[in-house]
């Protein structure tokens, strides 16, 4: 009897110090992960996060070159920001495209927000192929159509001017913009429409009072990206503006450094420090909005 009790308490003690071994590796395991998770974070943020100190610290340095500049500077200087509303035009380019994204911004959520709604809630012939039609549209590259756009705003004299870039902006966007509100819209019950149409509520004030408050996560979202659009955009600027004190903001900093004889890259990094700034504000301040709007149009239309 002795000796099977000692083996039953052999065979606990056994099994307890495996649960034991068992236990003590997978927290090992569970440890290990997560110093390997964050290692894996801080690696990226540090590859995120270093040109843009780099550059940051660069617009503080003194001289011209980006070559020997510090992220930390051992002096620092604002005189590159002085010289660069001193001695350019940067203030106007601020200006213009500050302007063109703002405009393009309201006329883009405008027309995107209505067909997204007509598409969504009204029947009509020929649905089915415009919505295929939008979807094929938005797979073909902007510069694709950059020469016709260039002889259509030259017939209709738009060339050198803001509107021209206003336009194509505003309707660029409007095929994924439209796919997204429409995403979104559907998922929202029709129910509330056919409540407020037995109130006596127009389609008009459907739309205004009851839909587009309902939207406001998405119309949040394609509000930034719109206004995010203008402000490095290079390519068709640079193809419609001319002037000087029309250009945007990556045309006239490309042009700041494009000579020969233009080479303060210094002068260049504080410029592109300003012009990060609308751009980081906007996306801290509606960063609510830009996760929601983000996984909004995956709703089957």
């Amino acid at each position: 009897m002795e000796a099977a009790k000692s083996l039953k308490v052999n065979s606990v003690n056994n099994k307890s110090k495996t649960s034991s071994t068992k236990n003590t590796i997978s927290k090992v395991k569970e440890i290990t992960y997560t110093i390997l998770i964050y290692a894996e974070l801080i690696f990226m943020c540090f590859i995120v996060l270093f040109p843009v100190v780099w550059i940051v610290g660069s617009s503080f340095n003194q001289g011209t070159s980006l070559a020997g500049a510090t992220p930390i500077p051992a002096n620092p200087t604002i005189a590159h920001y002085v010289e660069l509303f001193e001695k350019t035009n940067f203030a106007k380019w601020y200006l213009n495209t500050l302007k063109i994204a703002v405009i393009n911004m309201l006329f883009s959520v405008f027309l995107s927000t209505t067909m997204g709604y007509i598409f969504a809630r009204f029947r009509f012939k020929g649905k089915k192929p415009a919505l295929i039609s939008i979807l094929v549209l938005q797979m073909f590259p902007s510069f694709m159509g950059m020469t016709a756009l260039y002889i259509l705003f030259l017939t209709f004299n738009l060339l050198d001017n803001h509107w021209a870039l206003i336009l194509c902006y505003s309707a660029g966007q409007i095929p994924y913009n439209t796919w997204l509100i429409k995403g979104y819209m559907n998922s929202i019950p029709k129910e509330l429409d056919e409540s407020a149409m037995l109130d006596g509520a127009t389609k008009g004030q459907i739309f205004f009072k009851i839909m587009f408050p309902l939207i406001q996560p998405i119309v949040s979202f394609v509000a930034v990206t719109t206004f995010m659009t203008p402000w490095m955009d290079f390519i068709f600027p640079r193809l419609i503006i001319s002037s000087n004190h029309k250009l945007t903001l990556a045309v006239g900093l490309y042009d700041m450094i494009s000579g020969n004889s233009q080479n303060n890259f210094t002068m260049f990094a504080a410029g592109c420090v300003l012009v990060a700034v609308p751009i980081t504000l906007v996306y801290i301040s509606m960063q609510k909005f830009l996760i929601e709007g983000m996984t909004a149009g995956a709703n089957k239309g």
